[in-house]
């Protein structure tokens, strides 16, 4: 949308803007934001940035912890939700340095800009290119009780059939298991969704469909257009923000979290992915099973070698693995097929198009961080490229059939995902070498602002005693505990769903 510093005060004033705000991201991968009086903008902040302090960020000690905050001009779009016109935008941040600032790599935008470098680097591929699924469940209220003494939560969802009994009511309700592709009047919230969507297309993020999920009780997908992976880590930032926001705006609220209720599919945050090198696929081969190549394979094999260990950084949260477990079309068995969904990468049959044959990871969910999130699927990846790990050699498959109907004791022979957060955690901590290859940021020095204790999630009781942090917050503030401070680039909490 804007290319120079003229353009913006152009749009500033021809608009009537108020204000200018600038979002950054933290380690939890959350958006926060500070703003200034458009008439303050001016090309010494484009060179010189805006000082913050980067202690609050976790990104460093509190003795040194000037920071500086670089507008991106490119991503600035009016917000829809403030009350003055404002025009905001997302930016980097640099560290403080002479005779010029430098950028901060460990800033979660440099972490998924450094995976790009090294792939490049390898020859592999010139561009990520992803497809997020945005699965979120809608409601129309909650309440809750944190006391020391009691630890509760109630939902209010006028579309669920819990709410069969309650006025107003117009009757009609959609069942438990039964909301995948749900028409109206059952779909309450179809108008939602289409502004929703009409708001994403403004901030630049291109929806290919959106629909009712199979959740009964407001689950929804959104799904987007394939695109280079950092722009669809910003895309997924605002995504997040324009879902819960606009929720917000209509009275209602939005939550990406992994498993809100208990019996029903959870959220999860599939992700689709090719790599293109001077414009051709690198994932395409007619003879290939699912039409896929060798380099698209030996991919697969390094997402399913790193499974466990990714999870720490794909689903960050206690509560999402209480998603992945079997009978909810949430993946639980390392392993690889053609549109099979009890699989933790699944080939679309559907895709023909030579340059959008892909496939799917499906264990993320929205509680990642998504620059570090997808750095980290790249570099799995590119691990299984430079060793040729062939996920049949392995035995990971092809499983085409349903893996949930596998007898115990076949289950037991084939690999796993973690059961709980704890467990991928451990995982990570045993296996991450292969997410620091050349020159991808250490994030070790980050350990100071990191040092929740580890093991209280699942040692503390509820309701929890005075001076113990409950696990559950809010639906949009669980507690995550810390990714370990050995884990070099990606040592980071999660973010609110």
């Amino acid at each position: 949308m804007f290319q120079n510093v003229q353009q913006i005060q152009d749009f500033i004033r021809q608009n009537g803007i108020a204000f200018l705000d600038f979002k950054m991201i933290d380690l939890r991968g959350r958006w926060k934001h500070l703003s200034i009086p458009a008439a303050r903008f001016n090309e010494d902040i484009m060179t010189h940035g805006i000082g913050f302090d980067g202690s609050n960020y976790g990104y460093a000690q509190v003795e040194r912890s000037d920071m500086v905050f670089l507008p991106d001009i490119t991503t600035a779009v009016v917000d829809p939700f403030v009350k003055a016109p404002t025009l905001t935008m997302i930016g980097d941040v640099m560290v403080i340095d002479h005779p010029a600032n430098r950028p901060f790599d460990q800033y979660p935008r440099n972490v998924a800009k450094s995976a790009i470098a090294h792939m490049q680097a390898l020859g592999v591929a010139d561009e990520m290119i992803i497809g997020p699924e945005y699965e979120f469940h809608v409601f129309d209220g909650m309440t809750r009780t944190l006391r020391p003494d009691a630890v509760g939560y109630r939902l209010q969802c006028s579309e669920s059939v819990w709410s069969a009994g309650e006025f107003p009511n117009n009757g009609f309700h959609t069942g438990p298991h039964d909301g995948y592709h749900a028409d109206l009047p059952g779909d309450r919230t179809f108008d939602l969704r289409n502004q929703i969507c009409l708001e994403l297309a403004k901030w630049g993020v291109d929806v290919k469909y959106h629909h009712h999920e199979v959740g009964g009780s407001g689950q929804l997908e959104i799904e987007v257009e394939l695109g280079e992976m950092t722009r669809l880590a910003d895309a997924t930032m605002a995504a997040k923000y324009v879902i819960r926001n606009t929720a917000a705006a209509n009275g209602m609220t939005a939550t990406l979290m992994p498993k809100p209720i208990y019996g029903e599919a959870g959220n999860g945050m599939h992700v689709h992915m090719l790599l293109r090198k001077n414009g051709q696929p690198v994932f395409y081969d007619p003879d290939g099973y699912g039409q896929l190549s060798r380099t698209a394979m030996h991919f697969i094999g390094g997402l399913l070698t790193h499974a466990r260990s990714l999870c720490a950084i794909t689903n960050p949260s206690t509560n999402s693995y209480k998603r992945l477990i079997p009978g909810f079309e949430a993946p639980v068995t390392i392993g690889y097929a053609m549109a099979n969904r009890s699989a933790v990468v699944r080939i679309p049959a559907y895709v023909k198009s030579p340059d959008k044959k892909r496939f799917e990871l499906r264990n993320p969910d929205a509680m990642c961080n998504p620059y570090f999130a997808y750095a980290a699927i790249l570099m799995a990846g590119l691990d299984g490229i430079e060793h040729e790990i062939d996920p049949a050699g392995r035995g990971w498959g092809p499983f085409d059939f349903n893996l949930f109907d596998l007898p115990a004791d076949e289950r037991k022979r084939l690999g796993h995902l973690p059961a709980s957060l704890d467990e991928a955690l451990d995982a990570l901590e045993a296996d991450h070498d292969y997410l620091t290859r050349d020159g991808v940021p250490d994030a070790a020095a980050r350990d100071a602002r990191q040092n929740a204790p580890r093991r209280r999630a699942g040692d503390q009781p509820h309701p929890a005693p005075s001076g113990v942090r409950p696990l559950f917050r809010s639906l949009t503030e669980p507690y995550w505990p810390r990714i370990p401070s050995g884990v070099r680039g990606y040592a980071c909490r999660s973010p609110e769903v």
